[in-house]
């Protein structure tokens, strides 16, 4: 039998609970930034790194288009959200 971490779809895993836990993270955050009250603790949960890639244009002569500005808005909720999805996840399968 083989290990439990050798399955050809564990990235496939990782970066589906990467991505639900950033959704729910985001949704920590942003029930957070609307509730609590102004302070320290909602500042220190709250506060994110935003890093933003684009606009990225792409001309193809017959096509042209162009993508972004694209930007995460990572804070400490949302890694929170990410650990918790994880530990679900990990919980299930």
């Amino acid at each position: 039998m083989a290990p439990r971490g050798s399955s050809t779809r564990r990235p496939v895993f990782h970066a589906v609970t990467l991505g639900i836990g950033f959704v729910i993270g985001g949704a920590l955050t942003q029930v957070a930034r609307r509730f609590l009250p102004a302070g320290a603790v909602k500042e220190f949960f709250t506060t994110g790194v935003q890093p933003s890639v684009g606009p990225v244009t792409l001309d193809l002569v017959i096509l042209k288009f162009s993508l972004g500005p694209v930007a995460l808005d990572v804070s400490l909720l949302s890694l929170l959200g990410v650990l918790i999805a994880y530990l679900i996840a990990r919980s299930l399968f």
